[in-house]
């Protein structure tokens, strides 16, 4: 896949490459809102440490063979996963995307986030 059509199919989430590092970001609350909001009353908002949360367990329980090098540099107003291996970030959010538009998935993996 070409680095255009990569980006495309990722949005709203953006690939950033750094010198030794590549980054993928998403702008917290612009998102997903409402996956976020079945959970408001546990203190969840759709904040950027909650993406980690979500992501965490998508990483954990779904590619668990990208756990090693795939981090998390979350803050409240944006999400981030990083990684010094491209090619294993662009796997992770490919997936992890895919996993978003999937409404039953990404809600039942949602159930077991916890607030960080």
């Amino acid at each position: 896949m070409d680095i255009n059509h990569f980006k495309e199919t990722i949005k709203p989430f953006f690939w950033v490459e750094h010198d030794n590092s590549f980054s993928v970001c998403l702008e917290a609350g612009s998102y997903k809102q409402e996956v976020f909001a079945a959970r408001a009353d546990e203190g969840f908002e759709g904040n950027g440490y909650d993406w980690g949360s979500l992501a965490q367990i998508f990483l954990t329980e779904k590619r668990p063979d990208l756990s090693k090098s795939i981090r998390f540099d979350p803050e409240g107003g944006m999400f981030c996963a990083y990684s010094s291996e491209g090619d294993n970030l662009k796997d992770f959010i490919l997936d992890f995307k895919k996993a978003c538009e999937d409404e039953a998935l990404i809600r039942d993996l949602f159930s077991r986030a916890e607030l960080d």
